[in-house]
Formats: structure tokens, C-alpha cells, sequence
């Protein structure tokens, strides 16, 4: 609610004094505001029980979210950038301190949303980018207050695009993280801070195992991940009592939904060559 009052009021005193500093700022809100509305959406579907065609629901959809989030963060980038340049070329005065006062007012609407989302960016990916755009915003808008007093005492009007082309490198910036880790989660790679390797060789390392293959790490959500793997035992007798250390292990390493297959030693499918 105060990002889209922001974003009207923004864009209406942008529009008036015609600063392009205002107005890719206004911008770059209303795609924050489409980003946190999507991001609520993704929550509210994450939430929705499996059924037989959706069987592990719909928490992919916080995943698909942060990609679109990201993308559409570039491509304000593209629009920001090609109205800069042209601003250059063909500049206009604008109203120094009505930009600065109207940037001012986005500074504390800003650092105060993120500061909502502090407490938990490190615990989800839309989170933790809702986080990254409202503090970059932040920035941003200190940036643009700035040109507004330039602005007012030197006249130089030629600073507001110039800020302009600032914005969209900061939201470049602040956005490659998120268009990163969200497209690596949607190809179902292994999420950011596991490390595959260290994964197996800690299943390894339980008593009782000989061997660990067909490993895949994967996320359900931004929030959840999964694994499942072969894993060859000395004794098929103790196999409960292996599954249990493992999964104990597993869940220490953040990882909650696990499949495991047990193999005995003497007819694991790596060494018949009939794993499929």
C-alpha cells in the first residue's frame, strides 16, 4: 500500500516537472509493486495441498515468480536506459527541489520496506529479492534526491539523466543475484549454498553405507529442497536404522524431502549396470 501511493505520487510530480530522474524511478516502484503483488500470489499458492495432478502442489510457483521478478526488473532496465539517452541528447530543465523532496519521501517509504523484509531474506528467494529491490530503491532514491539538489543550485539539468542511466545500472546490479539464482531453481539445479559433493560424501560417511549414486538435488521451492539417491549398505538388516542417520544428517544440511533407495553391496544396480 505505500509503494503504490508512492508510485501515483512519483510519477504524477515526474510527470509535471518532467524529470526522467522521477519518472524511471516511478517506474522501476510500480515494477517493485507488481514484483511484491506476485510474490504474495506465489505464498498464497505454495500453500495450496497436492492433488493427483499437482502432486507436490503448487510451490513451484515461488520459484517461477522470482524469475519473472527478475525479468521484469530488466526489462524496466531497457526502458530506463533508452530514455536516458535520449534525455541526453536532447536535455530539459527540471524543478531541483521538487525532485528532491519527492525523492526524499521515497528514501523512507523505501528503507522502511526493507526493513520488513530483513528479518527473512535469508530464508527464501522472493524474500530475499523483494529485500534486494526495496534496498536498492533505497539507494536510488538518495541518488535522485542528490540530482534534485544539484540541480537547484547549479542547474544542471543534464544531471537527471545521468542519474537515470545510475538506476539502471544499481537495478542491474541488484538484480543479476536474483535472475541467477531463480533460473538455476526453475533448470531444477542444486539450490545456491548446497554443495552436491559435500551432500554425498555426508551420506557417505554414515555407518553402514558402502556407497552413494544417482544423486539429485533439486528445489520445490524457494523455501524447500529435495533429494533423492541409491544408497549401497553392508546389511540390508540394519536398513531402517541407516535411513534414519541419514535423513537426521540431511535435515542438519537443510534438505527435508528424501527418497531413498537401499542396495545390498552384493547386487548394487551400479555394479550389474541395471539402474534406470
Amino acid at each position: 500500500a505505500l509503494n503504490i501511493t508512492f508510485v501515483i505520487v512519483e510519477f504524477g510530480v515526474g510527470f509535471y516537472y518532467n524529470s526522467l530522474g522521477l519518472l524511471s524511478d516511478a517506474g522501476h516502484n510500480l515494477g517493485d509493486v507488481a514484483s511484491l503483488v506476485l510474490a504474495m500470489l506465489a505464498f498464497r499458492l505454495e500453500k495450496v495441498h497436492p492433488n493427483s495432478r499437482y502432486t507436490y502442489g503448487y510451490k513451484k510457483s515461488t520459484i517461477l515468480v522470482s524469475l519473472l521478478n527478475a525479468v521484469i526488473l530488466l526489462v524496466a532496465v531497457g526502458i530506463i536506459i533508452a530514455e536516458s539517452i535520449d534525455k541526453l541528447f536532447h536535455p530539459v530543465s527540471v524543478d531541483g527541489s521538487a525532485i528532491a523532496w519527492t525523492a526524499g519521501v521515497g528514501v523512507v517509504i523505501n528503507a522502511l520496506t526493507a526493513w520488513l523484509f530483513m528479518k527473512d531474506k535469508d530464508k527464501d528467494l522472493n524474500v530475499k529479492g523483494a529485500y534486494l529491490h526495496m534496498a536498492a530503491d533505497t539507494l536510488v532514491s538518495v541518488g535522485v534526491v542528490a540530482s534534485g539538489i544539484i540541480i537547484t543550485y547549479t542547474g544542471w539539468s543534464i544531471i537527471d539523466p545521468i542519474i537515470g542511466l545510475g538506476i539502471a545500472v544499481i537495478i542491474i546490479v541488484s538484480t543479476w543475484g536474483l535472475l541467477h539464482d531463480s533460473l538455476r531453481l526453475s533448470l531444477d539445479g542444486v539450490p545456491v549454498g548446497i554443495d552436491a559433493q559435500k551432500i554425498q560424501q555426508l551420506i557417505m560417511e554414515q555407518p553402514g553405507v558402502e556407497n552413494c549414486h544417482h544423486l539429485h538435488i533439486w528445489a520445490l521451492s524457494t523455501t524447500e529442497t529435495a533429494l533423492t539417491a541409491h544408497v549401497v549398505i553392508d546389511d540390508v538388516e540394519r536398513m531402517e536404522e541407516i535411513k534414519c542417520s541419514i535423513k537426521n544428517k540431511l535435515e542438519e544440511a537443510d534438505i527435508h524431502h528424501v527418497t531413498l533407495e537401499f542396495e545390498d553391496k552384493s547386487i548394487s544396480c551400479e555394479t550389474k549396470n541395471n539402474c534406470y
